[in-house]
């Protein structure tokens, strides 16, 4: 067999596979409620309360730990947002009481669901609004076991990225008249980025796999009464799958202006549809990625017909670094912020049931936030390696996403929306500040609050870039 000429004279040409190397663990815990517990979250709905379970609701925990540190735990749970701080420290607090960690190193992300249960006490007065109490207790309880069993569970592994693609996501902003819609625009840009992360133990088998993908998780919608993760049911069951049962973590990416293309429905076959359109691209994007401590480069040149570029894999040795911070980044409220009188004027016209949800949705979210006009938006940044975690509790736009990784090509940039702490405010790029379109009213950011969170990002990431 001819071997190839080294290259000479040229730079070493290769395609580095982004990871981390340390002590990794997982563990799960089904977090489905109860049947019954108050549910309603779409306007126009008519039932309240869950009259079933469509696929079980999840909290899967990765635990990671660098050589000589505190562990990081990284927590992805089937739900939708948080209205309340206390409700969301009930569960978040107790495990980095428990593991007594920094409130740096454990994010709880969520997939959110718009199909989940209530996790606000304030809804105690509505209809099932009784099992919205016991059900925290259980989702803590849920997290500090399935965060202390990963640890307990770790293990010598890497944790190494990919980068697939699809389509299930459209833009969901829509010009219509003189506003935009919420719902597919099939002539606006959609990131289509899948990441993916494999976690391989030292005998090659994968221990957990991680999937990060920006779309809303609006398939079901008011004509649905059963309890559900949407599409990402069907996305770790096919991810599972064919990966021998490793579990799966949906990471849900900067989705403001992403969702299914077919949406709003009560069919439930449509989710799965969805969830198995992402699986087999996830799938697809893991069978590609080369055999864990590997990555492919040019081993050199063989002479045929024409000279040959030969590639093939080489050993490489992931970085075993991780930092985590947290960052209040500066941001200010809208001048011209409406009041909540106001809104009840300005949609007097719209269906009852509707008014009602946005009043209520207006006031929690005005409560999350100072009256003085100024607040700070939280950061989340964790670096494993060469890949980056960057985590927050509001609704990003996919601006956001692609213009990190692009900043930072040569690293895994994984972005999460609804990511510790309430406050799911969307954070529109600033231009968009002056069209009629629901995040841009929705939010009670001022202009420009993205591209600060951005900036931060950045600056965080450029701090830490090397060992």
């Amino acid at each position: 067999m001819t071997s190839p000429t080294p290259l000479t004279a040229a730079p070493d040409l290769a395609e580095p596979t982004p990871g981390f190397a340390g002590s990794i663990g997982v563990a799960r815990r089904d977090i489905t409620p109860p049947p019954g517990i108050f549910i309603r979250v779409w306007g126009p709905a008519t039932e309240d309360v869950s009259t079933g379970t469509h696929r079980p609701l999840t909290l899967t925990a990765l635990a990671l730990v660098a050589d000589g540190q505190d562990p990081l735990v990284l927590l992805a749970a089937d739900l939708g947002w948080w209205q309340d701080p206390a409700d969301e420290w009930h569960v978040r607090g107790s495990v980095l009481e428990r593991l007594g960690l920094d409130s740096a190193r454990v994010l709880l992300s969520l997939s959110h669901t718009h199909a989940g249960p209530s996790t606000y006490r304030g809804d105690a007065g509505q209809p099932g609004g009784h099992l919205i109490s016991p059900y925290l207790d259980a989702l803590r309880d849920a997290a500090v076991g399935a965060a202390e069993e990963a640890l307990a569970r770790c293990v010598e592994a890497t944790l190494t990225w990919t980068t697939g693609r699809s389509g299930v996501a459209g833009n969901r902003d829509l010009p219509r008249d003189d506003r935009y819609v919420v719902g597919y625009n099939p002539a606006a840009h959609a990131d289509d980025t899948l990441l993916v992360g494999r976690v391989t133990g030292a005998d090659g088998a994968v221990i957990a796999t991680l999937v990060n993908y920006a779309c809303h998780p609006t398939t079901l919608a008011w004509q649905n009464t059963l309890v559900s993760p949407d599409f990402a049911g069907a996305l770790r069951e096919v991810v599972e799958d064919g990966t021998d049962g490793a579990p799966c973590l949906f990471l849900q990416g900067a989705s403001g202006d992403l969702a299914p293309r077919e949406q709003y429905v009560g069919d439930t076959a449509v989710a799965d549809r969805h969830g198995t359109a992402l699986g087999h691209a996830a799938l697809g994007a893991l069978c590609a990625m080369p055999a864990a401590g590997t990555e492919l480069a040019c081993l050199g040149v063989v002479e045929s017909g024409a000279p040959l570029a030969i590639w093939g894999l080489r050993t490489v040795a992931q970085p075993r670094s991780a930092r985590a911070s947290h960052h209040d980044v500066p941001v200010a409220l809208k001048d011209d912020l409406p009041t909540i009188e106001e809104l009840e004027v300005a949609w007097a016209d719209i269906d009852p049931l509707s008014r009602v949800e946005r009043i209520r949705r207006a006031r929690n979210l005005r409560a999350s936030y100072r009256d003085d006009g100024a607040a700070t938006h939280p950061l989340w940044v964790w670096s494993l390696g060469d890949c980056a975690i960057v985590g927050q509790p509001g609704e990003l736009y996919s601006a956001f996403q692609e213009r990190l990784r692009a900043r930072f090509p040569e690293r895994a940039v994984v972005v999460l929306n609804v990511t510790n702490a309430p406050g799911a405010v969307y954070l529109p790029p600033e231009h968009l500040y002056d069209e009629n379109i629901y995040p841009v009213w929705q939010t009670l950011l001022a202009r420009g609050s993205m591209e600060r969170v951005l900036d931060a990002a950045v600056t965080d990431l450029d701090e830490r870039t090397g060992p």
